[in-house]
């Protein structure tokens, strides 16, 4: 059987200066860093980065659409020769609070207007259900890999639906610490396959030493 890898990327850091959570709102673009993680990112796979890494044998290359999954795709397809697929289905997830800061003395949680859409942790029940977001996800995962079967694909898209997706696989619950994720930007969760039967995960940052001191606002 063939074996293949998809491998699911997460953005780079993004130019939020208002520290909102972001979510599907248009025009949230890389900032600088976010800009040479994604091509840091791209050397990795080309096998021409710092790490030493191999050239991997990359086919396929699919995004999120929006602007900040696009953007980090980009410069690998471009390492590759290849043009950016985009696929809805790996999409940020839906949230109540988008566009507002959020937290609890200084953001969104200290109104209680917003108390109403905290109830259920375990689905949750402030925005897109985890299991509807496994289930988009792993049919996009699937149809990358069907796209590069016996190759590698990259796959484009946020935190939350990669971690939710990540847990699905290895048989973990799908509610979470959020502080717990490991999916920092721009690392890359590489999924591996023989045929059609998922074989295992592996994770890696090839951007890790671009990674800022202060947390990134979650939720990208």
């Amino acid at each position: 059987m063939p074996i293949t890898t998809v491998h699911l990327l997460r953005h780079g850091e993004v130019h939020n200066p208002a520290g909102v959570l972001y979510g599907r709102l248009e025009g949230y673009r890389l900032s600088e860093r976010g800009q040479a993680m994604a091509e840091r990112v791209a050397a990795h796979l080309a096998g021409s980065g710092p790490s030493g890494a191999e050239k991997r044998d990359v086919v396929h290359v699919v995004a999120s659409p929006l602007q900040r999954a696009q953007e980090t795709a980009a410069p690998i397809a471009a390492a590759f020769g290849l043009e950016v697929a985009t696929d809805p289905r790996l999409i940020e997830a839906e949230n109540r609070f988008e566009g507002l800061t959020f937290g609890v003395g200084d953001g969104s949680l200290r109104r209680p207007s917003h108390w109403r859409h905290l109830y259920n942790p375990f689905l949750p029940s402030w925005g897109e259900p985890y299991r509807v977001q496994v289930a988009r996800m792993l049919a996009a995962v699937a149809a990358a890999r069907d796209a590069a079967e016996g190759h590698e694909a990259v796959v484009v898209s946020h935190q939350l639906p990669i971690w939710v997706t990540r847990s699905a696989l290895e048989g973990r619950r799908l509610w979470h610490d959020p502080r717990k994720r490991e999916c920092t930007v721009a690392s890359l969760t590489s999924v591996h396959y023989d045929g059609d039967r998922f074989t295992g995960i592996t994770y890696s940052e090839p951007a890790a030493d671009l990674l800022p001191d202060a947390p990134i606002i979650p939720g990208a």
